[in-house]
Formats: C-alpha cells, sequence, structure tokens
C-alpha cells in the first residue's frame, strides 16, 4: 500500500482540516470495514441511501447514531449461539461497526430492515441561509451617466455670430452651455 506525506499541506492551507483528517482515516482503514457489505447509491439530487446487508440481526439488535457528519451504524448478535451445532457455517452473525462520514447538511430521514437488508434513507437539506440567492438590480430605466434624449442644436440668426461659451436661447432656458451638453462652464 503507498502512503503520502500529506504534513507539508498543513502548513500552508487554513480550513481544510476536515479534507485532511479524512485523508488519513483512509489510511488506517482495516479490513474488517468490509463486512457487512454495503451500497451507497444516490437515489435524487438531494437524497442517497445506504443498504447493508445485514441477515440474522433483527431491529433490536442494530443501532443507528447520526452526530454532525458521522452515521454510527452497529449491530450485536444477541441469538442463541450456544445452543446451535453447526456443521458449516457460511452466515456470519458477529458483531459490526461501521462509520459513514456524511457531507455537512445530510441528515437521515429513516431507516427499514426488510429481508435481511437495513436501509437507511439520507437527505441533504441545505439550509435557506446558504443556498444561493437571486439579486434584482434596480435603478432607472436608462444607463447611468448618459442622456439618452435627442440632441437639440439653436441654430444662429442671419447676421449673428455666436461667441465660444456664450449660450444660445435654447441653452439659457435648459441650462446648457454652447459648448457642449452638461458640461461645466470655465470661470
Amino acid at each position: 500500500m503507498r502512503t503520502y506525506d500529506v504534513s507539508p499541506l498543513f502548513r500552508s492551507s487554513v480550513g481544510f482540516d476536515r479534507l485532511f483528517d479524512l485523508l488519513t482515516q483512509a489510511e488506517r482503514v482495516e479490513a474488517s470495514t468490509a463486512w457487512p457489505p454495503y451500497n451507497i447509491e444516490k437515489a435524487a439530487e438531494d437524497r442517497y441511501r445506504i443498504t447493508m446487508a445485514v441477515a440474522g440481526f433483527t431491529p433490536d439488535e442494530i443501532d443507528l447514531v447520526q452526530h454532525d457528519t458521522t452515521l454510527l451504524v452497529s449491530g450485536r448478535s444477541t441469538g442463541p449461539e450456544g445452543e446451535r451445532q453447526y456443521l458449516h457455517r457460511g452466515i456470519a452473525s458477529r458483531s459490526f461497526r461501521q462509520t459513514f462520514n456524511l457531507a455537512e447538511h445530510v441528515t437521515v430521514l429513516g431507516a427499514s430492515l426488510e429481508n435481511g437488508l437495513l436501509t437507511v434513507d439520507l437527505r441533504r437539506e441545505v439550509p435557506e441561509a446558504l443556498k444561493p440567492r437571486r439579486i434584482a438590480i434596480g435603478g432607472a430605466q436608462g444607463t447611468v451617466g448618459q442622456d439618452n434624449a435627442p440632441a437639440r442644436i439653436a441654430e444662429a440668426e442671419p447676421g449673428e455670430t455666436q461667441e465660444p461659451g456664450a449660450r444660445s436661447a435654447e441653452g439659457a432656458r435648459t441650462g446648457d452651455s454652447a459648448r457642449g451638453r452638461g458640461q461645466p462652464e470655465a470661470a
């Protein structure tokens, strides 16, 4: 088995503790976690299902505990083992303990035991405060900082000349100078 030293990543990363914990946990996986066999399936966009083969166990012998982002499934067999004499024993009835790491906001909806299969239904429920929300942009109908009104040019009477900076009759009424619309006059 290959091992990777992730300690240099700890020095330059902030807020990734959970990811590093998962990496170090994955290194310590034991062969005993392969029993009982299980499936994890994605039932819908925000729904998941864990199915475990726990033949021989009753609902009273199985415990499910969710603590924060961890789901612990454990089983203890209380059957009459001492009274039976087996010629061949192929069905295991040993106790087990299986831990599942859940993403944030994943909750257990319920569990059922039918035909030796334990089914645990999960749902990811992101709080409204953490969901993305669309923000409407308010403002005037026109583009900010631009006058969309048509330009009006006052024509000088024949024989009159207009000096630069002088106001036409129209400009005097609207407050515009002859040099440019809305430009401040030089003092």
